[in-house]
């Protein structure tokens, strides 16, 4: 049983290792690589497309890292990063677009969706028909009949 443990716990090891990045890719400058590595949770693998580039395991990705972290020893800043990024691969390479002119519809057309839909049941409601008035014969009939109801208490 030791040994089956033992085993298991270099497994685990061996595992560990093989998912960590490679070392030589790793900035030498502890600062840039932490900038790099928070850059990597913002930028969308564009395989995966719902994972970022630090989460993915994709070629693409390593390349995006590798890009990234080019960009940061190269002294640009976050902003420069993501321009050069967004010029390269479009808006969608980021996991939290900006909003923008272009992108203005995508996150507005719920909203005006909501309003509209709002707005016709506004209207609908104001055009509703009222009750009719009871004629002269139902408020006759009504009254005997709340009449009779009464001589029965």
């Amino acid at each position: 049983m030791r040994s089956l443990r033992a085993l298991l716990l270099v497994l685990v090891g061996v595992l560990c290792m093989g998912a960590a990045s490679d070392p030589a890719e790793r900035l030498a400058d502890p600062a840039q690589e932490a900038r790099a590595r928070e850059l990597f949770k913002e930028v969308r693998c564009l395989v995966c497309q719902n994972e970022s580039i630090d989460a993915s395991e994709a070629e693409l990705a390593a390349d995006l890292r590798a890009i990234v972290r080019q960009q940061v020893a190269a002294g640009s800043s976050d902003d420069q990063v993501r321009r050069f990024l967004i010029e390269r691969y479009g808006e969608y390479v980021l996991l939290k677009p900006r909003f923008s002119l272009a992108n203005a519809a995508l996150w507005l057309t719920p909203f005006v969706i909501f309003l509209l839909g709002a707005l016709m049941l506004a209207g609908r409601l104001r055009r509703a028909e009222p009750e009719p008035d009871l004629s002269a014969a139902e408020a006759e009939r009504l009254a005997r009949l709340a009449g009779d109801e009464k001589r029965h208490d």
